[in-house]
């Protein structure tokens, strides 16, 4: 299949994610506090089977679902995406007995997951982590330090974590461990953030690990988090593409019907230029997109750079189009409550998270001087 060709059936089943993130899961989604874990929205995101996808879909799957969700929802669109984040490395890398105790919990909506990569002092910069891992003597390891920015902490029901366990290695000296939120020493805080989702920080004051807690490999967890966000870099991209068609359909709406100058708005040059230039940089991002889950599913070599590629255009993409839509709905988009008043404040923090825009420069340059080293640029 082409990458930019979705068959019939992907896009009758984009269609009816739409419709039940509207009808079912949006009005979820309004009985949540933002801030806050919502667990009902969770066990419906579950009882759709969707929080079960996560670990059967490939990439183009999670991106078409992210996508068709943000549309419609963006609040079940980020619970589901949050869920996959935190668990996707125990379903690829976890033990028979770790996968047997979360994953269906995770799938049915009842366990909470989470994602702690980002510190205080390492948040673009991974590989300086400086979470202590050391050793108890017996074995195991007790985590000492502290995770920042850390989505549905503190309120999570697990933590994919990210350990240093040799000093001084940088990225290979780095562990994954499973770490449940009851464990002696683990305590966190929420944080409040622009974002309406719940994002809070960690403290781990000489937290208990044991083997049987190590996703992977030891001293092999930095591939496991790069993998993981390779998987989920260009579903983020969806997540930013499915905000900005959201807005450009909401100002074809508003300029269509909006009277102004003796017309609507739809017929002054100006606007209608910006709205084509609007629909013109969504097309473009949602192929980019499309091109980098293709490309995943299909094991390419390129994966790295076409993902990087596809989070940055898609998530600045969405931050032009939902600006411009504001522009042209005036003061009324601003008002609390408006969908580009939400958006907006949504579409701010995919620039960051994740890998921020500048991070992801960064690795496109990185790849392209790999390929022509190796001769391999086209």
């Amino acid at each position: 299949m082409l990458a930019f060709s979705l068959e019939p059936e992907q896009t009758a089943w984009c269609a009816e994610l739409r419709a039940q993130a509207a009808d079912r899961l949006r009005p979820l989604a309004d009985k949540g506090e933002p801030g806050r874990v919502n667990r009902p929205l969770l066990a419906g995101l579950g009882e759709l089977g969707l929080l079960a996808r996560l670990f059967t879909s490939g990439a183009l799957d999670l991106c078409l679902m992210r996508e068709s969700l943000a549309q419609a929802c963006t609040e079940a669109e980020t619970a589901l995406a949050l869920q996959g984040l935190g668990a996707r490395p125990v379903y690829a890398h976890g033990t028979a007995a770790q996968r047997e105790r979360w994953l269906p919990r995770v799938a049915d909506g009842s366990a909470v997951a989470a994602f702690a990569l980002s510190e205080p002092g390492a948040g673009s910069d991974a590989a300086a982590l400086a979470l202590a891992a050391d050793p108890d003597g017996e074995g195991g390891w007790r985590l000492t330090g502290a995770k920042c920015w850390i989505s549905n902490a503190p309120e999570a029901d697990f933590y994919t974590v990210f350990a240093r366990t040799t000093p001084g290695a940088k990225a290979r000296g780095v562990t994954a461990f499973l770490v449940p939120a009851d464990r002696p020493g683990l305590t966190g805080t929420a944080l409040e953030m622009i974002s309406p989702h719940p994002i809070g920080a960690l403290a781990f004051d000489a937290v208990p690990v044991t083997p049987d807690d190590v996703l992977g490999d030891v001293d092999r967890g930095f591939a496991v988090a790069m993998g993981t966000l390779n998987l989920f870099r260009p579903s983020v991209g969806a997540f930013a593409v499915g905000m900005a068609q959201a807005a450009l359909d909401a100002t074809l709406d508003h300029t269509r019907a909006r009277e102004a100058f003796g017309g609507t708005l739809s017929d002054l040059q100006a606007v209608s230029h910006q709205v084509a230039e609007m629909a013109l940089r969504t097309e473009a991002a949602r192929l980019m997109v499309y091109a980098a889950a293709a490309a995943y599913d299909r094991g390419a070599a390129d994966v790295p750079r076409r993902a990087a590629m596809a989070k940055l255009l898609a998530t600045e993409t969405a931050q032009y189009v939902v600006d411009t839509a504001v522009q042209l709905h005036g003061a009324r988009a601003l008002r609390r409550g408006h969908l580009l008043e939400h958006l907006y404040r949504e579409v701010r923090a995919p620039r960051i998270y994740e890998g921020a825009s500048e991070v992801q420069r960064g690795i496109i340059a990185k790849e392209l001087y790999a390929m022509t080293r190796e001769g391999e640029t086209r």
